[in-house]
């Protein structure tokens, strides 16, 4: 939205106050989302009152009516008609890129040219009990591979080094275009047709993937990194979850991916607390989380949300259980991610450099990731942002690896 703004001529300002129109796009994966999309609406038109609030995304698609009452808030567009929605907002049309130095070389200049988020697919085609996303997104819905393929020779050509491939069920793509094979050959046509220097995969479900999936790690350019949203690891919790794989299809997915890449970063989601899920349950999910040996978590607690099954389940769990299944989860996780890290301490690695968090009396600070998602630090002399260079790990600090920039 914001370069379809900029290609009409519009400036994006960090400062709601200087704003004529504000635009909100909200999550209702959980409540805390919903109540942080109200609380994030109220305080722009406190920043600004004068400006129009227009509000997007699932909460708006789904609770509309919860939206349109809140102060400032002049339109409220669903996810189905969000594609359009510069074009609503201004009433001109949004034109495609085209080669223009002077003018695509400014459209993107506030927000730095490392990383790119490119959609190449949205709705979901499951039905998970405690998922409002069905609801929210509708069915899936593909990208045409000739416009993403000119996307990311386009965000190439502006100076972006890496793209990162999302979807909401990003391994359904081209199904609904009747390839059961889609996302392969999106990724082959990526790699072949396009000189992006990394590309890097999003969330995926685990039974979109089959074991021949991972000879697409064959191109080094395709950052060693993958994230297989698990939810529980119990097989009676995923039953009830209605999550199409269990503890055994999804042991034997990590193991054809480890087998032809043995250093990929894996990681997952879980939900704690789930309805009926006893202290039984998550104990086997979490001997399970642990014999999977993850890289890292996203651990949540189960949410309530309105219009899903799981919503009308019995044994809703108190807060307090959740919490306390949380932290145990958490804790696990950060010791996972000190563990996966410090396999590479000695390694050399490529690291593509993303910001500078400040400097010192010896040089810059510079942050980046290696291709498999390690955050990295750096002092040097010089800013080496928006640059891939080989680095030496030197030793891994709370949640970053210190590292020493290899440079000709």
């Amino acid at each position: 939205m914001a370069r379809q703004f900029r290609a009409q001529g519009h400036d994006i300002v960090d400062d709601p106050a200087l704003a004529d129109q504000v635009v909100v796009n909200t999550c209702a994966v959980t409540q805390d989302a919903t109540r942080g999309s109200r609380h994030a609406i109220r305080d722009l038109n406190r920043a600004n009152v004068n400006a129009n609030i227009t509000v997007t995304g699932c909460y708006a698609h789904i609770s509309p009516d919860e939206i349109t009452v809140l102060p400032g808030v002049v339109r409220v567009v669903d996810n189905l008609a969000k594609e359009r929605l510069v074009e609503t907002l201004t009433g001109q049309p949004v034109q495609p890129f085209d080669i223009e130095p002077i003018s695509r070389d400014n459209q993107l200049s506030a927000y730095g040219r490392t990383r790119a988020f490119v959609k190449v697919q949205d709705g979901c085609d499951n039905a998970c009990t405690f998922c409002v996303t069905t609801i929210a997104r509708g069915d899936g819905r593909s990208r045409p591979l000739a416009e993403i393929i000119h996307e990311i020779r386009s965000l190439h050509w502006m100076g972006y080094q890496e793209a990162v491939i999302t979807g909401v069920q990003l391994g359904s793509y081209g199904h609904d275009q009747g390839d059961p094979h889609g996302l392969v050959h999106l990724v082959q046509a990526i790699l072949s047709d396009t000189d992006i220097p990394r590309l890097r995969l999003s969330s995926l479900e685990p039974w979109d993937l089959s074991s021949a999936f991972f000879q697409l790690w064959d191109n080094p350019r395709l950052c060693r990194h993958l994230h297989l949203p698990l939810q529980s690891g119990c097989d009676v919790t995923l039953r009830r979850m209605r999550r199409r794989t269990n503890q055994s299809s999804y042991r034997a997915l990590i193991e054809s991916a480890r087998h032809h890449t043995p250093e990929m970063r894996i990681t997952t989601d879980v939900i704690v607390g789930f309805p009926g899920e006893t202290e039984e349950a998550f104990s086997i999910s979490a001997a399970f989380i642990e014999q999977v040996d993850f890289a890292g978590l996203h651990v949540f607690r189960y949410s309530k949300r309105p219009g899903t099954a799981a919503a009308r389940m019995r044994g809703h769990l108190p807060e307090a259980v959740k919490k306390e299944r949380s932290a145990r989860l958490i804790a696990w996780s950060n010791e996972a991610e000190r563990r996966y890290a410090e396999r590479f301490v000695g390694a050399t690695l490529p690291v593509l450099w993303e910001h500078i968090a400040g400097a010192t009396q010896d040089g810059f600070i510079n942050v980046g990731y290696t291709d498999n998602y390690i955050r990295v630090r750096s002092i040097h002399p010089r800013p080496l942002t928006d640059h891939i260079t080989l680095a030496q790990m030197e030793h891994y600090d709370t949640d970053q690896m210190q590292v020493v920039p290899l440079l000709d």
